[in-house]
């Protein structure tokens, strides 16, 4: 099992090329950047995690450019988008950004997508909230078609473009694996349907740890006729708990990621030092 980390990357945080050095000289497997276009004031939707909604959400920068950063600052470190917000983004063009970054990295990128739960900031990038789920089913099923195929085509509700040109193709193929974020079943249930893996929260309101679910959710595999080994599992959250680790890495867990405060070295390498033993004890 593998032991990832996460960044909110701000212009008071770590730069990204300064934490994926410190990752990968300490034997970390991955650095992941989440996105926010904007928060809009209304503020309609609830922080799901409770309370106010922290100051990095606001500030957050790009994740295709962090995540630049810090490929071409290390040689194996793998980085992924922990989560892209595709119904918010232009198919087209992502799946050139996805192409390019994998790229630049020479086939080191994760492509982890969830779908949102901001409702006022999907609805400003002109989709109903109701109708996330679908958009973004047909924009990433637009981007295989894109990376896949030497003239794509789509046809949607939401997606619709005729025969076209476009490179660079991945250097992963057929494509980067495609993670998909999200809570048990419903996530599970898109991940089987047109993703590369699961990757969800550890503790949601429905479940104490997710790892307890993950006999369910191989059964769901089975029923869709789909190969656990196809579909792996990415945890989000973990604690400095040697045995919550080695359970997770028996229980058939590829990776899980551990999440940092958006600060300065002075607070994050002590803390990767501590996680270092970590990484070795679950490799």
């Amino acid at each position: 099992m593998h032991i990832g980390a996460a960044m909110f990357f701000t212009d008071y945080s770590m730069t990204p090329a300064e934490l994926a050095r410190a990752l990968e000289e300490r034997g970390f497997d991955s650095l992941w950047a989440p996105e926010h276009s904007h928060i809009p004031l209304s503020r309609k939707s609830p922080f799901p995690s409770g309370g106010d909604l922290p100051k990095k959400y606001y500030d957050v920068m790009d994740p295709f450019v962090t995540l630049t950063a810090a490929a071409t600052a290390t040689k194996s470190l793998k980085v992924g988008t922990g989560i892209c917000l595709v119904v918010q983004r232009d198919p087209i063009q992502t799946a050139k950004l996805v192409a390019s970054i994998d790229q630049v990295s020479n086939g080191r990128f994760l492509f982890g997508v969830g779908n949102g739960w901001n409702s006022d900031e999907i609805e400003n990038h002109g989709i109903p909230f109701k109708s996330r789920h679908k958009a973004a089913r047909e924009r990433i099923e637009a981007m295989k078609a894109i990376w896949t195929k030497s003239k794509p085509e789509y046809h949607g509700e939401f997606v619709n473009f005729d025969p076209m040109m476009t490179w660079p193709k991945p250097v992963q193929k057929p494509h980067p694996p495609i993670l998909v974020g999200g809570a048990f079943p419903y996530a599970a249930k898109r991940a089987l349907r047109y993703g590369d893996g699961w990757m969800p929260h550890r503790a949601r309101p429905d479940y104490e740890n997710v790892r307890d679910l993950l006999p369910k959710f191989r059964q769901m595999a089975a029923e869709a006729e789909r190969d656990p080994a196809t579909v792996p599992v990415t945890i989000w959250g973990a604690k400095e708990d040697d045995d919550m680790l080695k359970r997770d890495r028996d229980a058939g867990v590829v990776r899980v990621i551990i999440s940092l405060d958006s600060a300065k070295s002075d607070v994050i390498l002590p803390q990767l030092d501590r996680w270092a033993k970590f990484v070795q004890a679950v490799a």
